[in-house]
């Protein structure tokens, strides 16, 4: 009962933080509540972040800015053609001893070495420099000649794509993709939230921003949303949600079996939950309900549905069969 009674006040101290951090990304960022919230909520529940968005929609600012309010060590990785995974790792460096002359090996790291990093225009690289950052988001830790070294903790990867232009660029691997926890589009702001854009961004003065909450903290936080008990009938709701992406299951309809060629994997069902806990503490709520998981469905599913040919061809997005899923599982 105490550890209960004390997690209950968690949680209202996790909606009093995110308020706070809200308020001060406010003082740079415009408008973009849901993709602020999307993106606390993931960052609560450890899960790493695609940013899909055209140029200009100040993502990157975004995430720099929030490092700031969480107190966070913060990298960009511009992702180019020529890119490298030492690059982004780090590497062996020979150094020299020049009183005895003694030569050695050592492991200099990269800019992956943060608690967050931002890998901007991810698909611009090739496949193998993508690859790169798989044992880092899934294990924590970067391998180099044998030896393992740990990640800062937290540790934060979120990468961003550009949803027009497509030239030059590499898809990521369905593997890849999968590791990120969601995918969150960036819209165009609406007329009024670019009004007030303008209004700041052409004035030469920058807003200061105050770290509202400590490393300590966003453990206790993040150490609580997995805590947070959800119900049965719930968790249900989120199985069933993913398992009706899959052509070879009963709960997979007609209707969505044309349109897919590949679903969601378990990894989804676990997402799902994980989003919808962190979306209950980040509104002062115990615990989730069905709500929760549909709000968790875009970002969790979208990227993790292979529309078929006749999907494409009849421009249908996997937004829309997202929405489908949701109208046909109501319960």
């Amino acid at each position: 009962m105490p550890e209960q009674h004390d997690d209950v006040l968690l949680v209202n101290d996790v909606k009093t933080a995110a308020e706070n951090i809200r308020k001060e990304l406010h003082k740079r960022i415009v408008g973009q509540d849901e993709v602020i919230d999307d993106l606390l909520t993931c960052f609560l529940s450890g899960g790493h972040c695609l940013l899909i968005g055209v140029p200009g929609l100040a993502k990157t600012m975004m995430v720099s800015s929030l490092a700031e309010c969480l107190h966070l060590d913060f990298n960009r990785i511009q992702f180019t053609p020529d890119l490298m995974p030492a690059d982004i790792t780090g590497s062996e460096i020979l150094f020299e001893d020049k009183a005895t002359g003694h030569r050695e090996f050592r492991f200099v790291k990269g800019p992956i070495f943060n608690n967050i990093v931002l890998a901007d225009e991810i698909n611009r690289t090739p496949p193998k420099t993508q690859s790169a950052l798989l044992q880092s988001m899934q294990e924590r830790e970067v391998t180099s000649s044998g030896c393992t070294f740990p990640l800062p903790s937290p540790f934060w990867v979120l990468a961003t794509q550009n949803p027009i232009e497509q030239e030059g660029t590499y898809p990521l691997p369905e593997a890849q993709q999968d590791r990120f926890m969601f995918s969150i589009e960036i819209s165009y702001p609406d007329l009024q939230s670019e009004e007030e854009i303008v209004k700041r961004t052409t004035v030469p003065q920058k807003e200061e921003l105050t770290g509202v909450i400590s490393k300590e903290q966003l453990s206790v936080f993040r150490d609580l949303v997995w805590r947070v008990p959800v119900a049965d009938s719930v968790v249900s709701y989120a199985v069933a949600l993913a398992r009706a992406t899959r052509a070879g299951e009963d709960e997979c309809s007609g209707e969505i079996r044309k349109l897919l060629t590949w679903g969601a994997g378990p990894r989804a069902s676990q997402f799902l939950i994980l989003a919808s806990k962190a979306y209950a503490v980040l509104e002062g709520r115990p615990t989730p309900d069905k709500n929760d998981v549909k709000r968790a469905a875009y970002p969790v599913l979208r990227h993790r549905l292979v529309r078929s040919f006749n999907a494409e061809a009849e421009g249908i997005s996997t937004n829309d069969i997202v929405g489908m899923l949701l109208k046909a599982n109501k319960d």
